[in-house]
């Protein structure tokens, strides 16, 4: 039987989110839940992120990213500079950032600035790739209009054959971005929709404070 969209709804039951049981630095509650929900059954990637810039038109566009590291200077990801995303964020540097982890009924919503990672630090993380994933960054220019899926595996092919045998360099059209936030809310589904909302933010002196905010 087929259910009505306005029907599909579920009780939130696996947690609560108070005040005194919360760290007063956002980046380490991020770190615990994270941990949370890399321990977690059920969530296949724990650090998958939708990602959301603005055109230069004012559209928003968001799509899904892989965290892949987190320090006291913010969240960090990798991707094409040229891409829309890259282009847009070229622009338009402010971003935001939401974390959905279902089964333990949890959101993370992020807002900052982008910063590009230096050349050596985009380097670094290069290296470490798989190197079908290498290959792939030089046969994929990011969000440009092709003919068809063989064109991308011709160019895989000719790429394959340029590198044989040698170390694949970085392409300079890729790298890493890291958002610096100034505003996380940590969110916990409740009974009866009465869900915790907790939210921290830098404030004049660029010191974390933390609010509670309705559902």
């Amino acid at each position: 039987m087929n259910i009505p969209i306005s029907q599909l709804r579920r009780e939130y039951t696996r947690g609560e989110l108070t005040e005194d049981k919360v760290s007063k630095d956002p980046l380490q509650q991020f770190r615990i839940w994270f941990q949370e929900a890399v321990e977690a059954e059920g969530i296949l990637e724990p650090n998958a992120m939708t990602l959301a810039t603005v055109t230069p038109e004012g559209k928003p566009r968001a799509r899904t990213v892989l965290l892949k590291e987190l320090d006291e200077r913010g969240f960090t990801f990798f991707t094409n500079y040229e891409s829309r995303k890259g282009l847009e964020m070229e622009k338009n540097p402010w971003v935001s950032l939401v974390f959905w982890w279902a089964p333990l009924e949890r959101q993370v919503c992020i807002e900052g600035r982008i910063e590009k990672l230096t050349p050596q630090e985009s380097d670094e993380y290069f290296q470490t790739r798989p190197r079908g994933s290498q290959l792939g960054a030089w046969a994929s220019r990011q969000s440009e209009v092709v003919p068809n899926r063989q064109f991308l595996e011709n160019r895989l092919a000719e790429v394959t054959r340029q590198y044989e045998g040698k170390e694949v360099p970085r392409p300079p059209y890729w790298g890493g971005y890291r958002v610096v936030p100034h505003r996380i809310e940590f969110w916990q589904g409740r009974e009866d929709r009465l869900h915790d909302r907790l939210e921290y933010y830098l404030d004049e002196n660029q010191q974390w404070q933390m609010v509670r905010l309705s559902p």
